[in-house]
């Protein structure tokens, strides 16, 4: 039978066309999102290169995509080179972010203090506890030791911690709290232990919060008042009632 000069002639059969490994194309994504990973995904993409290129020699042809494969080792190999850097770039990021917590802590102790102070002084006639029996006159209002301690202070406590990271103002012992300027420092930071009372010579050196070149106190105020003071203002605090 004569075949038709203008028909298109069938195609040609033959072996099965090689396959795109799909591990080789893993390697190489997986590289690719070492870049927003920190390099994460890399450690998995080299291993992953590797193997495709084995699988891909011994598949006798079946496989193709030996140079993804390649790819994804190279991309996944640089951004392994590049972990020390990302380290160096995240470290500083996560102690800030550390010291920042902590620091949010230190106020919220604080608040508890003063409110338990004023739970106290409400049952004694408005009046302050006494200076030098403080952490114990309201110890029973604030219901556990936790708030006592700061965490930043716990942390570069050298030994034993103690039981208590804060002071109040002696200045202020059993006085009427409607007679105290509310400006007035009430509790501040301090390592000097459980019923510490005194002034600003008892604050720590270096404080708990902050590095050498910029130091941060937590302090409270007579009306509940919690604020964060910078090392160059601590002369503006009022310490007199």
């Amino acid at each position: 039978m004569a075949t038709d000069p203008g028909s298109v002639p069938p195609p040609l059969t033959g072996a099965t066309p090689a396959k795109t490994s799909a591990l080789a194309v893993t390697s190489l994504v997986l590289g690719i999102l070492g870049l927003f990973t920190c390099g994460l995904t890399a450690l998995v993409g080299l291993i992953l290169g590797i193997v495709a290129i084995v699988k891909i020699k011994n598949s006798r042809g079946g496989l193709q995509g030996n140079g993804l494969a390649i790819a994804g080792i190279v991309v996944s190999g640089l951004f392994l080179l590049m972990l020390p850097i990302y380290a160096a770039m995240l470290l500083p990021a996560l102690g800030a972010a550390r010291q920042k917590a902590q620091e949010i802590n230190c106020l919220n102790n604080e608040k508890e203090l003063a409110l338990a102070i004023q739970i106290y002084a409400t049952d004694h006639t408005n009046h302050f506890p006494a200076a030098r029996t403080w952490c114990d006159d309201i110890r029973d209002a604030v219901g556990n030791e936790k708030p006592f301690v700061c965490p930043a202070a716990a942390g570069k406590a050298a030994g034993q911690p103690s039981r208590c990271y804060y002071a109040f103002n002696a200045k202020l012992s059993g006085l009427d709290m409607d007679k105290v300027n509310p400006s007035t420092v009430l509790l501040f930071e301090s390592d000097r232990g459980w019923n510490a009372a005194g002034g600003p010579e008892l604050l720590p050196s270096p404080a708990f919060h902050g590095y050498t070149t910029r130091q941060v106190f937590v302090v409270t105020l007579a009306d509940g008042t919690v604020e964060r003071v910078k090392n160059q203002d601590l002369g503006s605090l009022r310490w007199d009632p």
